[in-house]
């Protein structure tokens, strides 16, 4: 019986900068999640390819006007990033900077799959690091962009050692040898040599980023350099890069890597490794492979994305907020069997709006679909589904002088409206990431059965003001008075 193949990307949805590690028979992964909360997921596979969410790192991370949508502020484009995940010794720790607190956080656990997650604070931002377990018990974190520095950790991995290494191991990580970007570290040890991995504009001046290796006998360098990928699988000259390198049971190693895909985000691709006179060479003739043999035993996962009854007391992992939620505005059990959400501050657009619920997009082309009970909005109230990213697009309800209507709405204004005269509709919006073409439609149903097409298609555009691939979410915000509410049967996906 032939081996069972995976393809490359492995799976298409917003998966951006990745770290893997394995332990025994199980891979574990963290990747970023931005401003969206709970944050910092935990994936687990048993084969590389086939991934399921088993838990956050935290339920929020800081309750300043940033991250809770206060005041004027907001997380977009910064929250959590490049997150490193390692284990040594029996404890888990994952480490990331949170950009607008200016502080690098470290957390510990023993169960990497159900916590609880201990939490220590160093103030700075400590760029895309990457933590290293030394043979001789020491720790140290390496990060930068462009320079990459080395600070060595206390043996409890909590704070920065006083006296302890701190140093530039590389001047230039740019392989141009001009002032390009060059981060993204990951740091190993292997067969007692040191190689770090990080993304960087390539010397060719074909536009795309690469993956560069860079590899020592010493801890602090010197450091030789290896362009080890330069490939973009043919899609937009897109390089594929950022991220790691982890070894399977049998002893076979791969890079797991991500690769820009447009609106729909960042998506992981796997890269096998031979490794050549102590250098790790990746992939098949310098490039990704489109299809290869399964890398480990395959075990069906729970999906990254889902439809959802709203039968449960709490929100399955899927789900993220859109920054912290406000608890007291959202429920499960006050109509048991639908999502209520409670307006509780007056906003003047979607990007402002507490306790939007949203869960990502995936595939070449996806479709959601809600029913949305609005009897008890208030004037001003607008709620619905949205594509959610800088230059989003939702269809919804708006309430206004006593009178709903059906909208569709942009950052632009209001594309069409359509009045309504019912309390229960449905709304639905379909996604086509195909060949990077990134359209949005909207559509709404007040039978559930038949469709109708409203407003233009939303050209959907990757932006690093948000800096996430677009995904669907379910809101209800109000600018004019708060304590409206909207209820949600279902979400259902296709």
């Amino acid at each position: 019986m032939a081996k069972k193949q995976a393809k490359n990307p492995i799976v298409l949805t917003d998966i951006p900068d990745p770290c893997v590690i394995r332990v025994g028979g199980n891979f574990y992964m963290t990747s970023t999640t931005m401003y969206f909360t709970p944050g910092c997921p935990i994936m687990r596979s048993r084969d590389l390819v086939h991934w399921e969410i088993v838990n956050y790192v935290y339920e929020t991370l800081d309750d300043s006007d940033h991250m809770t949508l206060s005041n004027g502020k907001h997380d977009y484009g910064c929250g959590t990033w490049a997150s490193s995940l390692r284990m040594h010794c029996g404890i888990f720790y994952v480490s990331f900077v949170a950009n607008n607190l200016g502080k690098t956080f470290i957390f510990q656990t023993e169960d990497i799959e159900n916590g609880p997650w201990r939490k220590y604070v160093i103030d700075g931002i400590y760029h895309d690091m990457s933590l290293l377990f030394d043979d001789d018990g020491k720790v140290y974190m390496v990060y930068g962009a462009g320079e990459i520095k080395i600070i060595e950790l206390n043996r409890d991995v909590t704070a920065i050692k006083p006296g302890g290494m701190n140093k530039t191991i590389i001047a230039n990580a740019d392989p141009t040898g001009g002032n390009a970007l060059a981060e993204g570290s990951h740091i190993y040890k292997i067969n007692h040599k040191y190689y770090i991995f990080i993304i960087a504009w390539p010397p060719s001046g074909t536009g795309r980023r690469i993956q560069v290796c860079y590899r020592s006998d010493n801890i602090d360098g010197p450091y030789e350099r290896r362009i080890v990928l330069d490939d973009n699988m043919g899609f937009r000259n897109d390089g594929v890069a950022q991220g790691g390198i982890v070894d399977t049971f049998d002893g076979r190693w791969y890079a797991f890597l991500f690769q820009d895909h447009g609106a729909v985000g960042r998506v992981p691709v796997l890269v096998p490794i031979n490794w050549v006179k102590d250098w790790p060479v990746f992939g098949i003739n310098g490039k990704v492979p489109t299809e290869f043999p399964l890398p480990g035993t395959y075990r069906e996962t729970a999906p990254l994305v889902i439809s959802d009854n709203f039968n449960n007391t709490k929100l399955t992992l899927q789900w993220q907020w859109n920054h912290n939620p406000d608890n007291d505005y959202w429920s499960l059990t006050a109509r048991p069997g639908w999502l209520r959400l409670t307006t509780s501050h007056v906003v003047s657009n979607i990007t402002e709006a507490r306790n939007t619920l949203t869960q990502r997009t995936i595939n070449d082309t996806c479709a959601g679909m809600v029913k949305i009970d609005t009897r008890k909005m208030k004037n001003g109230d607008v709620a619905g589904l949205v594509a959610l990213q800088e230059k989003y697009g939702f269809v919804g309800v708006e309430m206004k002088d006593d009178k709903k209507h059906i909208i569709v709405k942009t950052p632009e204004g209001i594309r069409e409206a359509v009045p309504l005269t019912q309390h229960v509709i449905y709304l639905k919006i379909d996604f086509d990431f195909r060949n990077a073409r990134d359209i949005a439609q909207f559509y709404f149903s007040k039978s559930g059965r038949s469709l109708y097409k409203i407003g233009d298609n939303l050209h959907m555009v990757y932006s690093l003001a948000h800096f996430t691939g677009y995904r669907f979410g379910l809101f209800n915000y109000a600018t004019k008075t708060t304590g409206g509410y909207v209820d949600f049967d279902w979400f259902r996906l296709s």
